[in-house]
């Protein structure tokens, strides 16, 4: 029986995930998204072309391989239509290569209202969500109210209109207009068709069954680590599990089954949204990295906050996933940084600490180490033996701080500028 491997993000988001399925989807015959909605963009440049995907596993571009959304997904057929349909212009049919879980959870036009309702309610203490409606749609999940992709072959119009007035007492509670409501109903209805024209399966079935066979299977996260509804950096969090852990679920597997765990982190830390990030930087250093990063939300178009690297974050989240390989991406932005800092411990009331505390607030304060920057460009560097030596470094320091070895070096957005490193 084979094992599933996990590629999964260890900071909070947006470390180029896409791109790393995309890279590794021809060693495996499956690739299966196991949580997260289309809040999380997954971002994929090849052959002069730029694709963001929401919802579709990002092995959908390499050749006849089967992609799996599975039962942790929460999807909203509207967007997921957009989606499908943008990549079909584009010359790639998902009809035939990508099969849908009957226990993913739909997000209903309703959830995006009680989204944005219940953030207006929170006033400054907004959480920051894209508004997408994921959040209201694992509540219902979770208070077993949800509707699923199976019931669309079942009694589908009386579930729907029996959440749908649920979901109405509330927002008239909550004084929250539902003016636009008519008109996202019929869109999103009409999506309902065409979502119906991909294959539904119980997906821990196929997953389970490809395993058994000896098929070799790669199981796709959203969102990052510290994005994590029970270990991330709470309430600033999503509403599933990101962590390894969210494959058995989200996927229907046994623990037994994981096998290799990619970690992905960049060369520095980002965060979308609000919430605490000790190492954000205020001044012209995270203007630069934004920009050199290119650091805009892929679904959202936020600019992104911007710091130095954590290395306490990193080694709390290589805890929880059991990581076994680590990816690092966006190397090529710090090119030009005569001196880099790495966060290698807290400072928390005076007292400094390399464990990753319960609560993060302004209290928490990152304790540097500075390292010489590379200060060359990376961009058309295609084999280890060609690093700079302050980039050599560079990684020395950092395996030798997270106890794991960096398999994999992003070099630039493309396909090819990917390094695979002998560990």
């Amino acid at each position: 029986m084979k094992k599933i491997d996990v590629l999964l993000g260890l900071q909070w988001g947006d470390e180029g995930k896409g791109k790393i399925v995309d890279v590794l989807t021809p060693h495996y015959d499956i690739v299966a998204r196991f949580q997260g909605g289309p809040n999380a963009g997954h971002t994929l440049e090849f052959n002069g072309e730029k694709y963001v995907l929401r919802s579709i596993p990002s092995g959908i571009f390499q050749g006849e391989k089967m992609n799996v959304i599975g039962n942790g997904v929460v999807l909203d057929p509207l967007l997921f239509k957009e989606e499908a349909e943008a990549l079909a212009k584009s010359g790639h049919d998902l009809t035939k290569r990508l099969v849908i879980s009957r226990k993913a959870h739909l997000i209903m036009p309703t959830h995006r209202l009680l989204d944005a309702a219940n953030e207006a309610s929170k006033g400054s203490g907004k959480i920051g969500t894209t508004g997408k409606g994921i959040g209201p749609t694992y509540t219902d999940k979770v208070s077993r109210n949800g509707l699923r992709i199976g019931d669309l072959e079942c009694d589908f119009d009386a579930a729907y209109a029996e959440a749908k007035e649920r979901h109405l007492r509330v927002l008239a509670s909550l004084n929250y207009p539902t003016d636009e409501l008519a008109d996202l109903e019929k869109r999103w209805l009409d999506a309902t068709d065409y979502l119906r024209k991909f294959t539904f399966v119980d997906s821990e079935f196929v997953i389970n069954n490809a395993l058994t066979s000896g098929e070799t299977v790669l199981a796709e996260g959203a969102q990052g680590s510290l994005l994590d509804i029970d270990f991330g950096s709470y309430p600033f969090v999503t509403s599933s599990n990101t962590i390894c852990a969210g494959c058995c679920t989200g996927l229907g597997v046994a623990p037994r089954t994981i096998g290799d765990v990619y970690g992905i982190f960049k060369a520095y830390c980002t965060r979308v949204g609000a919430g605490p990030f000790p190492t954000e930087l205020f001044d012209e250093i995270g203007d630069k990295l934004c920009e050199l990063g290119r650091e805009f939300g892929s679904v959202t178009g936020r600019k992104r906050r911007c710091g130095w690297i954590d290395l306490v974050a990193l080694r709390y989240t290589i805890m929880l996933n059991g990581v076994t390989k680590l990816i690092m991406m966006k190397s090529d932005v710090m090119d030009m940084f005569p001196t880099i800092k790495a966060c290698v411990a807290y400072e928390i009331d005076g007292v400094v600490t390399q464990d990753f505390p319960f609560r993060l607030t302004d209290k928490v304060k990152p304790i540097y180490r500075e390292l010489p920057g590379w200060q060359t460009s990376m961009t058309a560097v295609t084999s280890e033996a060609d690093f700079p030596k302050e980039f050599s470094d560079y990684i020395t320091f950092l395996e030798g701080e997270l106890g794991v070895p960096i398999y994999i070096v992003s070099v630039g957005p493309d396909r090819e500028q990917t390094i695979i490193r002998k560990v």
